[in-house]
């Protein structure tokens, strides 16, 4: 039995028929996976065929084969939302262990027709068809609710089969291409999932937000930038979901932007302020992740959003996004009584700090009210959020050392405070954790007598066993 185009007939007409049923079949929900007949018969046609005398001889084939990756890929698929009462997801993951089988097949004589044909000649006959197996392969080589070990499994030796037939040496360049110049097929994969990517569809399949972010993730500079207008908006959509899960997802997606997309690409159409009011809005939201994440992103976006301005001294300097960031979290850190997003606030705070340097002397007031407050409160035995907001003190007192001796009596009050707090702790907190605390108070005085004039005296032979407050 061999696949061969008869004199006349258009181009991959032998699988037309087989495509009719297995498309008939992926609409029919109650039939979908019964679809058995059809992938055997397909199976049957991809193990008989003579490939290398069809690939030479068929111009066509190239699309016929793109076609069938497109109509195994829909075939494969999880479940839509609506559709999700229609089958068990072991029915799901058993389906998607056939295809993906019979993808296998193909990719295995795709390579054996490379020892008449050639790599280069195989690899544009696979070009229509690499971007669909791609999809399938990352749709279930990941652990899923629809996937199976079986299903892993031969999903992710179908990617790895595919690397090798279109010869690349990983998925970053099988996306990108091995240089700037040569196009990877990134814009294929995102023209796919385009269609699934808008306001109404992209929750219709529960795959396809993990297949753009993963994708994503995968492509970094200088090629990322050239997709901008692909990947940006299906972005600022999963980000602005409703769910908690969506919205760290697409803040993530955005930060790699962030981090992989010239600063001057940003700038231009007004992106970087699309991206900060999509970012700034997150923090009203009291979810200690989604506000980690969102921080994570805006401290690399403030580079991009505040350019380096020459400052004329007879002038105040003008704030600018970072401050009111700063100011934003001040607001939510001092009546916040939930101990994971206190940790949350406190982990970032000393980068805000480090960011604005002298000029943190603008919240100085509101940082003083928030450090005190946070240093009588016991944060658990790791004590995370003490520790960080010592370093934070100490970051303020450095940057902000002329305005720190009005304010020496304040900060050794809630230092010794805490000291004792800590010497009197009989509760479960480890001694390296009590001793870091010391070490940190420690540091803290002995900068603030650095910059009082040695109104502070502490003895560095053993942190606290001696100080003095004139």
């Amino acid at each position: 039995m061999e696949l061969q185009s008869p004199r006349g007939a258009s181009p991959g007409q032998p699988f037309s028929s087989l495509l009719q049923r297995l498309s008939r079949q992926g609409t029919e929900g109650t039939e979908r996976a019964a679809g058995d007949p059809a992938l055997r018969e397909l199976d049957a046609l991809i193990e008989a065929a003579d490939w290398p005398a069809l690939l030479r001889e068929d111009p066509g084939v190239a699309q016929a084969l793109g076609q069938v990756a497109r109509t195994l890929c829909d075939q494969a698929a999880p479940a839509k939302a609506e559709d999700a009462r229609s089958g068990p997801a072991a029915s799901a993951a058993e389906r998607a262990a056939r295809v993906g089988a019979v993808l296998l097949q193909l990719l295995r004589r795709m390579e054996a027709a490379q020892g008449s044909l050639g790599p280069a000649a195989v690899r544009a006959a696979l070009r229509p068809a690499a971007p669909s197996i791609y999809i399938f392969s990352v749709t279930h080589g990941q652990e899923r609710p629809w996937s199976s070990p079986a299903s892993r499994d031969v999903a992710q030796e179908v990617l790895a089969l595919l690397l090798r037939v279109t010869g690349s040496a990983s998925v970053p360049e099988f996306l990108r291409g091995e240089t700037a110049d040569q196009g990877g097929r990134f814009a294929a994969v995102m023209d796919l999932l385009r269609p699934e990517l808008n306001k109404e569809s992209w929750k219709n399949n529960p795959a396809t937000k993990h297949i753009f972010s993963w994708t994503l993730y995968q492509v970094t500079r200088p090629w990322l930038n050239h997709y901008l207008e692909r990947i940006l908006p299906p972005s600022l959509l999963i980000s602005d979901d409703y769910q908690n899960e969506n919205k760290i997802l697409g803040v993530r997606c955005l930060h790699h932007i962030v981090l992989n997309v010239p600063a001057a690409d940003l700038r231009q159409f007004n992106r970087a302020q699309v991206l900060y009011h999509a970012l700034f809005n997150h923090l009203y939201t009291p979810e200690p992740d989604l506000i980690q994440a969102v921080l994570e992103c805006l401290l690399d976006l403030f580079p991009v959003l505040e350019r380096p301005l020459q400052w004329k001294a007879p002038e105040p300097r003008s704030s600018g996004p970072c401050d009111d960031v700063l100011q934003l979290i001040l607001t939510h850190m001092e009546p916040e009584y939930r101990l994971l997003l206190r940790r949350t606030y406190a982990r970032n705070l000393p980068a805000f700090i480090e960011r604005l340097g002298i000029l943190t002397v603008r919240h100085l007031k509101r940082l003083e009210q928030v450090i005190i407050g946070y240093l009588e409160v016991y944060d658990g035995p790791e004590e995370e959020a003490r520790l960080m907001i010592l370093e934070a003190l100490k970051l303020i007192i450095k940057h902000c050392w002329p305005r720190i001796p009005c304010r020496l009596e304040v900060f050794l009050k809630a230092l010794l405070k805490m000291v004792c707090d800590v010497a009197k702790d009989q509760s479960l907190s480890p001694e390296s954790v009590k001793a870091a605390l010391l070490q940190e108070a420690t540091d803290c005085l002995t900068l603030l007598d650095h910059c009082s004039a040695g109104q502070v005296t502490v003895s560095k032979k053993q942190p606290l066993i001696f100080f003095t407050w004139f």
